[in-house]
């Protein structure tokens, strides 16, 4: 149940709210705001783009901000969606540079890095929950998720080989069980 009309304005501000909303780990937020706030996006085709986005080199929230936008608004959507995900962390990234050379060496700033470190992690297991909810009844999707997990998370196999491995097979299942 998508709204009526997404404005080029709403693109902007609401990727510009999501990129405010975290450091490291802004997924979730973009989640909520697609899927549960705005109502852009179903649950389901939230994890289809996200999936073809984890798919594709860079990172994911750049391309799911640029798919977005393309979406609803084209070549011009996917620029004004891109320019408000990316425009405050860039400028913030800037300042915090500049002053982590000068006050890099303090034990506090090292130890909160750890800290929100921690957050991050949280966050990205809190989606991935989220998420593996609409693998129920998909016994194949599953093990699809597990394999992708043992390979990247446990055996620390490149990403890339992973893919290669897995969507194909994946891509092959899901044809064969529609």
């Amino acid at each position: 149940m998508t709204p009526a009309r997404v404005t080029l304005a709403m693109l902007f501000f609401g990727f510009l709210r999501v990129a405010l909303s975290g450091f490291g780990g802004v997924m979730p937020w973009a989640r909520r705001l697609m899927v549960e706030r705005q109502h852009w996006l179903s649950e389901a085709e939230f994890a289809d783009l996200l999936a073809l986005c984890q798919l594709l080199p860079g990172p994911n929230i750049v391309n799911v901000s640029i798919a977005v936008g393309a979406r609803f608004h084209g070549v011009t959507g996917a620029v004004v969606a891109f320019a408000g995900l990316m425009i405050a962390p860039t400028l913030l990234v800037v300042a915090l540079g500049t002053l982590y050379l000068e006050l890099g060496h303090l034990a506090p700033l090292r130890r909160a890095f750890g800290g929100v470190a921690a957050v991050a992690a949280g966050m990205v297991i809190a989606m991935a929950l989220r998420i593996g909810v609409l693998l129920h009844g998909r016994p194949w999707a599953i093990g699809i998720a597990v394999l992708a997990f043992v390979g990247a998370g446990l055996l620390r196999w490149p990403l890339g080989w992973i893919v290669l491995g897995l969507a194909p097979l994946s891509i092959l299942i899901a044809a064969r069980t529609r």
